[in-house]
């Protein structure tokens, strides 16, 4: 039987962390970019936390009066790191952090934020999503990263609202936008003189974080990323790059579509055809990073495209 995302990743986590039942040592390297390189702005800086913590990347944005935040780390050993490098980088503290979709990815750090005085902002419906992420994810991802103060208890980022809207902070003027489902069931996108924020939207040569989404609106989603003509994207994971970003994930979205019709519609199937379907995603795919984060956003195009009862009419 097709293990659920919880159990897929939990034990995929496993194998990263332990091998034969023996703990191994926590990597200490990490990634850290000012993003120059990347896309140009000196201002615009990027923080990639270790292998061991799924390499999810965070950003700062500097401000003639101090740093904004954009997400918050999977640990609060990870965020400390990155506040201590944003820090050498500019010489200025965070003035405020922002979440940009509802999974401990994105969320995890609120508690050391609030704790250093920093305001922690995100939507209404990212926000009103969170406990429930939290509560399904704490008690297996704290077993693993107990040592990476993993959070045990919840503390919620603030609301600016149900809609788009423009925040100010640090001397800077952002355009928050509160976008429909996507990899999650709710995300807010950071637009900024050209850049974007996306979070999990995009993710660079690595399988997506995907957290009871929809793979037809992920691609509404992306449309409307277009539309705003973005010179620059910064994905949740991976380093940053232009608008290619946007197609390079709508083509790969449509790769796990086409591969879950193909094996629905096949006219010899598979007896295991979720496990299928993964495999040749990941054959099409061989250079991206974390296929244990595969399996659910398979499982959740398999339920989507499952064909639905017809709708009889009342009497």
């Amino acid at each position: 039987m097709f293990m659920t995302m919880k159990a897929a990743f939990a034990a995929s986590l496993g194998l990263l962390l332990s091998g034969c039942g023996t703990p191994q040592a926590v990597v200490a390297k990490h990634y850290r970019s000012h993003s120059v390189q990347e896309q140009g702005d000196l201002r615009v800086g990027e923080y990639v936390s270790s292998q061991w913590s799924l390499q999810t990347a965070s950003y700062w944005i500097e401000g003639p009066e101090g740093l904004v935040l954009i997400d918050t780390q999977l640990l609060p050993s990870a965020l400390r790191k990155e506040l201590a490098f944003a820090k050498e980088v500019t010489g200025k503290e965070v003035k405020l952090a922002l979440i940009l979709h509802p999974t401990p990815d994105r969320f995890n750090g609120t508690a050391l934020l609030k704790e250093l005085g920093v305001p922690v902002l995100t939507s209404d419906p990212v926000r009103a999503r969170i406990p429930a992420v939290h509560e399904k994810w704490a008690p297996t991802l704290f077993k693993k990263y107990w040592n990476g103060r993993y959070p045990r208890k919840l503390v919620l980022a603030d609301s600016f609202g149900d809609s788009t809207r423009e925040l100010s902070a640090a001397g800077l003027t952002l355009k928050a936008h509160v976008l429909g489902a996507g990899s999650s069931q709710a995300h807010v996108v950071i637009e900024w003189e050209g850049h974007l924020f996306t979070g999990d939207l995009v993710a660079r040569d690595t399988h997506p974080w995907f957290e009871e989404g929809r793979v037809d609106e992920w691609l509404q989603r992306l449309d409307e990323l277009r539309a705003l003509k973005p010179k620059w994207i910064h994905p949740g994971r991976g380093l940053p790059g232009g608008p290619e970003l946007l197609d390079a994930q709508t083509e790969y979205l449509q790769a796990v579509r086409e591969e879950v019709a193909a094996e629905r519609h096949a006219a010899h199937p598979s007896s295991d055809p979720l496990g299928t379907v993964t495999e040749r995603v990941t054959r099409r795919y061989p250079g991206h990073q974390y296929p244990e984060l595969l399996p659910a956003l398979v499982r959740g195009e398999w339920a989507h495209q499952a064909p639905r009862p017809p709708v009889t009419a009342a009497p």
